[in-house]
């Protein structure tokens, strides 16, 4: 398979019916979540789309020749003058390690910038499985906020990451 190239995206924020179905397949496709996760990731594309910005939700979706390969899912932090949550970046496999989420939080950190954003937080597992996100986060400049131990099972810590947006790696 030829290289996929970051540059040849095409980044909206607009969700469309589509995407419903779309979220699902890519973020199942990576084998990384259980399908109670995939829900999870679902439902917050169904409430984006049917509320609206009303929903403290917003996507950036990444495309490629028409087909979705790649999302964020952010939000402001309920309560909070200028924090936001990195809910998802997912990725579909055959465009992992192409720039493609790189790209995706580039573009979602101007988009929580440019609504006053000034802390945006991601978490993620401290299982062995996990251990490319964690390097993907560091690797985009965030550091580590928190260690929650045993918060997902006993073994499995949440690791909760955090950035200013704009700030370089």
């Amino acid at each position: 398979m030829a290289a996929r190239s970051a540059s040849a995206l095409m980044l909206r924020t607009k969700l469309r019916q589509q995407d419903i179905d779309d979220v699902r397949s890519v973020t199942a496709a990576t084998g990384f979540f259980s399908v109670s996760e995939v829900d999870v990731a679902v439902e917050l594309v169904e409430v984006a789309f049917n509320q609206g910005a009303v929903s403290g939700y917003s996507f950036l979706l990444a495309e490629h020749d028409g087909a979705m390969c790649g999302y964020t899912c952010f939000g402001r932090v309920p309560c909070t003058e200028a924090s936001f949550d990195l809910y998802w970046i997912v990725v579909d496999n055959a465009y992992q390690g192409q720039g493609v989420g790189t790209r995706l939080l580039m573009r979602t950190e101007q988009l929580i910038h440019d609504h006053g954003g000034r802390q945006m937080y991601a978490e993620t597992s401290s299982r062995a499985q996990y251990r490319p996100t964690r390097l993907f986060y560091r690797h985009a400049g965030f550091l580590q906020a928190a260690r929650l131990r045993n918060f997902y099972a006993v073994g499995d810590d949440k690791i909760i990451y955090c950035k200013s947006p704009g700030s370089s790696a």
